[in-house]
């Protein structure tokens, strides 16, 4: 018996089915970019900060997350356009962040996974129409 979101947790599917890639790559954006809020400023962050703030390895590291995504989408037949778009975010993410100080600050305002994740959800609502769902989050994330 599922009870809502919270009886869902922690259990993302593993199939191949547009449902199924919307669901984890939700799961993997909120994660990577919304997991926590920080006191005082009420700016939301994810892991792609806090695995940042490593040198070199740490940007690798959330670069290949957000390659993941890349991939999830090339599996659902997004167009090369619209591949390069969202490798182009992701590298440009890295690449900023290899930058010491100046690429921990950019993960503020340069979201990456969030950009890629609205790529793939304006595919999928276009092309799998009933994989739609409501957006509970605002603009900013929250």
């Amino acid at each position: 018996m599922d009870s809502g979101p919270a009886g869902r947790a922690g259990k993302l599917p593993l199939g191949r089915s547009a449902e199924d890639v919307r669901r984890r790559v939700e799961a993997l954006e909120k994660l990577l970019e919304h997991a926590f809020i920080v006191p005082g400023i009420n700016q939301p962050v994810g892991m792609d900060f806090i695995v940042g703030l490593v040198p070199v390895a740490g940007d690798a590291i959330a670069a290949a997350l957000g390659a993941y995504m890349v991939w999830e989408a090339r599996n659902l037949g997004m167009s090369k356009t619209a591949l390069a778009r969202m490798a182009g975010n992701v590298g440009l993410d890295w690449l900023v962040g290899l930058v010491p100080f100046v690429g921990d600050a950019a993960d503020f305002f340069f979201r990456s996974n969030t950009r890629n994740l609205r790529i793939i959800k304006r595919h999928l609502d276009k092309h799998y129409p009933s994989t739609v769902t409501l957006d509970q989050r605002g603009r900013d994330g929250r």
